[in-house]
C-alpha cells in the first residue's frame, strides 16, 4: 500500500472533494467510492500524523453497527474491549452502574480513535481511493452553484484547486469549510466556563470502570484505552498551561479526587501526553450550504463529557454518504435536502446530554447562596443517579445511544 503523491495541478476534479481525513471524512470516502462516485479527500496534515493523533476512545453501539454493516470493523472486532460499567465517587460514597444491563442494554466498545482511523484509511487506499496528506484546504468557492472549486496549498507550498459537484466539509470547527459559510449561517456557541487538563498514562487502568470523581477540588476522570495506556481529566484553572503540572503532581491529585486512600492506589506510570481542553459546545445550522455539508466537529463541537464526537461524526457520514449516493448514482436528491435537519436532531439531543452531564460533575465556583444552591442540585441529581431505576435507566440509554431512534 503506497501513500499517493500529494500533488494537485488546475486540472484537479472529483464528484465530491472531502476535506479532513478523521473519522467523518475516512468513513465517507469508503462508502462513496464503494457506491462508484469520484472522491478525493484532502488533508493538511502528513500520513503518520493522521494515525498516530489520540483522540476519544468509546464507540456506542450505533457507531459499531455502522462500521460492521459497510465491513469496516475488522479492526474494532479483533482489538476492541466491550465496556459497561462506570463509577461515581463523591464525599456520598461511590456507586457502579452497569449500564449495559439498563436502558436499551447497550454497551460501549473501547478503541482508541487513531485506530479506527487507521483502520479506515487502510480499507480506503486499498481500494484505490485518492488522498491527498500534506494538503491545506484554504477556501471553498462557489457553494451557491453546482460546480464548487476548493482552493488549497500544497506541503512545498504550491497553489492549485479542486472543482467538484460537492463539497463534504469535515475538516473540524477551524477548517475551510466553516469558513466559507455565509453570513446568514447561525452559530450556536457555548462556553461552559470548565477547562479539563487531558492526560494520557502509560499505566494500565486502576479501575475496570470508567471513573467519574466528584471533589471540592474539581472533577477527576479516569477512562481505560488498552491494556497500558489510561486516559485521566483534571478539572483545572482556565489559565492553566500542561506544563505547570509535572507528573507528580498529576498523580498526587488524581489520587486524592479519585480518593485513592479509601478505594484504592492507582497504577502510576509516566505521563505520555497532555493538555489543557476548555468545554465547549457549537453548533453550525444548517448543515447545508448549496453544494456544500459540514460533518464532523466542522458540525458541531461537543464536550468530551460525554464521549459524543466521533459517534456523531460516524452517524453524520453514514447520512451523509446515503444522501449523496442517492443524488450522484440515482438522480434523487430528497436525501440531500432533508440531511441537514436529521443529522442536527442527533447532534441536539447529544448535545442535551453533554450538557447534563457537565452540570453533574462539575461543582459551581464560590460560596455564596447560588453556588451552593447549585452544588446541592448537583448532589440531588448523584443521589437520584444512585437510587432510581427510571434515572438509570435513562442515563444508561443516552450514555452510550448518540441520539439514534
Amino acid at each position: 500500500m503506497t501513500e499517493p503523491p500529494s500533488v494537485t495541478t488546475a486540472g484537479d476534479t472529483a464528484d465530491v472533494v472531502i476535506l479532513g481525513a478523521g473519522p467523518a471524512g475516512l468513513l465517507l470516502g469508503n462508502l462513496l467510492q464503494r457506491g462508484g462516485v469520484d472522491c478525493v479527500v484532502l488533508e493538511r496534515g502528513s500520513r503518520e500524523h493522521v494515525r498516530t493523533r489520540a483522540r476519544a476512545g468509546f464507540l456506542a453501539a450505533h457507531t459499531v453497527r455502522i462500521l460492521r454493516r459497510h465491513g469496516l470493523a475488522d479492526g474494532l472486532d479483533r482489538h476492541g474491549q466491550d465496556h459497561s460499567t462506570c463509577e461515581f465517587r463523591s464525599d456520598d460514597g461511590r456507586f457502579r452502574l452497569d449500564y449495559g444491563r439498563l436502558g436499551r442494554g447497550e454497551r460501549h466498545t473501547v478503541y482508541p480513535q487513531q485506530d479506527l482511523v487507521s483502520d479506515l484509511l487502510a480499507h480506503y487506499l486499498d481500494a484505490g481511493g485518492r488522498v491527498r496528506f500534506g494538503t491545506e484546504a484554504l477556501d471553498v468557492h462557489g457553494t451557491g452553484t453546482d460546480r464548487p472549486t476548493v482552493t488549497v496549498r500544497t506541503a512545498d507550498g504550491r497553489p492549485g484547486h479542486w472543482r467538484a459537484r460537492y463539497v463534504a466539509g469535515c475538516d473540524g470547527r477551524h477548517g475551510a469549510a466553516r469558513r466559507a459559510l455565509p453570513a446568514d449561517a447561525v452559530r450556536h456557541h457555548l462556553d461552559h466556563g470548565v477547562s479539563w487538563l487531558g492526560l494520557l498514562a502509560d499505566a494500565p487502568p486502576s479501575l475496570d470502570a470508567v471513573g467519574y470523581a466528584v471533589h471540592h477540588r474539581g472533577f477527576a476522570g479516569h477512562m481505560a484505552r488498552t491494556a497500558t495506556v489510561t486516559r485521566y481529566y483534571l478539572q483545572c484553572e482556565r489559565a492553566t498551561r500542561a506544563t505547570d503540572w509535572p507528573d507528580d503532581r498529576i498523580w498526587d491529585e488524581l489520587s486524592l479526587r479519585l480518593r485513592a486512600d479509601a478505594y484504592g492506589p492507582l497504577h502510576r506510570g509516566a505521563i505520555s501526553h497532555r493538555g489543557v481542553v476548555h468545554l465547549e459546545s457549537d453548533v453550525i445550522e444548517p448543515l447545508r450550504q448549496g453544494s456544500l455539508f459540514l460533518a464532523g466537529d466542522a458540525a458541531s463541537l461537543i464536550s468530551p463529557s460525554a464521549a459524543k464526537g466521533a459517534n456523531l461524526a460516524v452517524l453524520e457520514a453514514e447520512l451523509l454518504a446515503e444522501a449523496l449516493l442517492d443524488d450522484l448514482a440515482h438522480g434523487d436528491p430528497a436525501g440531500l435536502d432533508t440531511y441537514s435537519a436529521r443529522a442536527l436532531d442527533h447532534i441536539w439531543r447529544a448535545q442535551e446530554f453533554s450538557h447534563w452531564m457537565i452540570a453533574l460533575l462539575h461543582g459551581s465556583p464560590g460560596a455564596d447562596g447560588e453556588a451552593r444552591f447549585r452544588d446541592s442540585l448537583r448532589r440531588s441529581r448523584i443521589s437520584a443517579l444512585r437510587d432510581s431505576r427510571a434515572q438509570q435507566d435513562w442515563f444508561a440509554e443516552h450514555y452510550v445511544g448518540v441520539g439514534a431512534p
